[in-house]
């Protein structure tokens, strides 16, 4: 095909040939609306570095679940703010801990909505790191029995999904093998698979209060030269029973999400991080960019890399850009 026999902007010249033949589409069915869920009642707080994200309370998550239905927006993934912490990040998986309240509260007042929750220990911590310490050094096999405990704990309170994000070594394993001793083999594992030690979670960091009280977490996460490596790892938690895999960040990562793509037929998910969503707003905000136009070319490159689902802070407005 050459010009002028071929012209490709025929087939550009207005929208109804442009929508005739895109090849990618973002549909918000297929976005997870995050929450932070916080103690105490009525409260409503806005988190500086994530414009337009709040830090809420559990009476406040059914006014957050109507809107995300409203919008279709059919699913969320819970992040807590224990009101205490400890060494061992026994509040992760406390009975009446802070996720555990808010998935009871979201089946209750809204159960068409699908609830993931995180399964880390870094919010629950007192050091800030994602598993238990031995000698200043997160102990990777320690931490499998508690993060166990905290999925069952999770799923026992109704949760409709897990995703493990603390990056220890065979934690998929021992998950699926809580869960199905205990009567939850259909609750599936989203798993943190492909998990950078990035430096563009500080505003998360910010958000849930989580930030490491010494070192850092490069010990666990992995290295952001390396693309082998998230084939290794993609493959181990395939071995181990995850049922979606995730790459986190996306978008300084979409070759990432691409080779997985390519090498696995499991659904990708990708985390379109808070440093990433921070930026974009921070540009609209200086008026630097057309906030509304960006979002949605960031969101479409993510999901044209392979992602078929899209973890972000933009879910709503998304949606609202979608619907108009």
């Amino acid at each position: 095909m050459v010009f002028p026999e071929y012209r490709p902007r025929r087939m550009r010249k207005n929208e109804a040939f442009r929508g005739l033949i895109r090849e990618t589409r973002l549909d918000a069915a297929q976005l997870i609306h995050p929450l932070f869920v916080m103690p105490g009642k009525n409260k409503r707080e806005a988190i500086g570095s994530m414009p337009g994200v709040f830090r809420v309370s559990v009476d406040q998550l059914a006014q957050e679940a109507r809107e995300c239905l409203d919008l279709g927006v059919n699913s969320v993934i819970l992040f807590g703010l224990p009101e205490k912490k400890d060494a061992m990040g026994s509040g992760a998986h406390a009975k009446n801990g802070i996720i555990q309240q808010a998935i009871r509260e979201l089946k209750n007042k809204a159960p068409e909505l699908m609830v993931v929750t995180d399964v880390c220990l870094c919010e629950y911590t007192d050091h800030g790191h994602c598993g238990c310490l031995i000698n200043n050094a997160v102990d990777n096999d320690a931490t499998l029995e508690i993060l166990a405990k905290t999925a069952l704990s999770h799923a026992e309170a109704g949760a409709d999904m897990v995703a493990p994000s603390d990056m220890m070594d065979g934690r998929v394993a021992e998950i699926r093998a809580a869960l199905d001793e205990h009567g939850h083999e259909t609750v599936p594992i989203m798993s943190y698979a492909v998990k950078y030690a990035s430096a563009f979670y500080g505003p998360f960091r910010d958000a849930a209060d989580c930030a490491p009280q010494f070192g850092d977490r490069r010990g666990y996460q992995m290295d952001p030269a390396n693309s082998r490596e998230a084939l290794r790892e993609a493959t181990l938690d395939v071995d181990e029973g995850a049922d979606i895999l995730m790459v986190k960040p996306a978008v300084a990562y979409l070759d990432i999400i691409s080779k997985l793509r390519d090498e696995f037929d499991l659904p990708i998910a990708a985390y379109h991080v808070s440093g990433e969503y921070a930026m974009i707003k921070a540009a609209a905000e200086k008026g630097w960019i057309d906030g509304d136009r960006v979002m949605a070319e960031t969101l479409l490159s993510i999901k044209r890399a392979g992602a078929d689902i899209i973890i972000t802070y933009f879910a709503k407005d998304m949606a609202r850009l979608l619907r108009g």
